[in-house]
């Protein structure tokens, strides 16, 4: 009996453990910097590995296979006394129902990313509590990734996951580190992002994501026609918030991530509208006319 209950207690143990929420990639990458010792960036790396993956972030249980799939690659352009000058590329995926391929969600370079580090320094993530710019800015994106996900899944369902990275902008705010505000030479930053999620100015956004990945892609396997039909109405939606906010700063994160999705949806398969779907795009994401130009069947 005893041991059948140390037996039921190692489970727990280990659905526990493997229950985060991320499966992510953390790259830091220290090519641009002259230093001889490079041990201290081996050090951050595996501290933001693990910092990342290790650390619960809800109090949602997520299965194995429900991990985000993601990758943050940390660019250091500078080094001296502790102090890291970076960039952050941010990107992340989630499965299509009943296939083997990753839809891509994310796509973001954020190039305000500074912040002190002294190697072997605990990383801890604080929902109350300012520690660091280097857990802020990784405990942001975390949430915004979590929230991405959860609008795929069900409509408006990321909306706690953005609070709770709103809390972190809210926070850094107060300690004079920059890419936290909005600034008339600085409108796409951290602020923005999440400002705009939130915003039910831009509500088709959230509409279009939960369209086009839970009605549109999750069913692309079962029904290719009405899958790449939902998927063309999504873009409709995007045409919507674009008359009442041109220039949208969500539609450009929409893109960078789906350009070539979209382009590889519409060139095979079931017949839609491409002429009408292309008049669409290009009207919505003209910086990607070339890859609408390619839709070709």
């Amino acid at each position: 009996m005893r041991n059948l209950l140390l037996s039921f207690l190692c489970l727990a143990v280990f659905q526990f453990a493997g229950a985060q929420e991320f499966n992510c990639t953390v790259t830091v990458n220290s090519d641009q910097v002259s230093q001889t010792n490079q041990q201290i960036f081996k050090t951050l790396e595996r501290s933001l590995n693990d910092f990342v993956n290790k650390t619960k972030w809800t109090n949602r249980v997520f299965k194995e296979n429900e991990r985000i799939n993601a990758q943050m690659f940390i660019t250091v352009t500078n080094y001296e006394s502790n102090r890291f000058e970076a960039n952050i590329q941010i990107q992340s995926s989630r499965p299509v129902f009943n296939t083997s391929y990753e839809s891509p969600i994310f796509n973001f370079k954020d190039n305000a990313f500074n912040f002190d580090y002294i190697e072997f320094q605990p990383l801890v993530f604080n929902s109350n509590v300012y520690e660091s710019n280097l857990v802020s800015v990784v405990s942001y994106y975390a949430y915004i990734l979590l929230g991405l996900d959860a609008d795929t899944f069900a409509l408006e369902g990321g909306t706690d996951y953005y609070r709770t990275a709103q809390k972190i902008v809210t926070q850094a705010q107060g300690n004079s580190v920059s890419g936290w505000t909005h600034t008339a030479d600085n409108d796409r930053g951290r602020f923005d992002l999440v400002d705009n999620l939130l915003s039910n100015t831009y509500r088709e956004y959230r509409v279009a994501m939960y369209n086009y990945h839970r009605k549109g892609l999750d069913i692309l396997g079962d029904n290719n026609s009405t899958g790449k039909q939902v998927v063309a109405g999504s873009m409709k939606l995007f045409e919507t918030m674009i008359k009442r906010r041109p220039n949208a700063f969500l539609i450009q994160t929409f893109f960078d991530a789906k350009s070539e999705e979209i382009q590889n949806i519409f060139s095979d398969g079931p017949k839609v509208d491409i002429v009408s779907l292309k008049e669409t795009l290009n009207r919505i994401a003209p910086l990607y006319s070339s890859t609408w130009n390619d839709i070709k069947f």
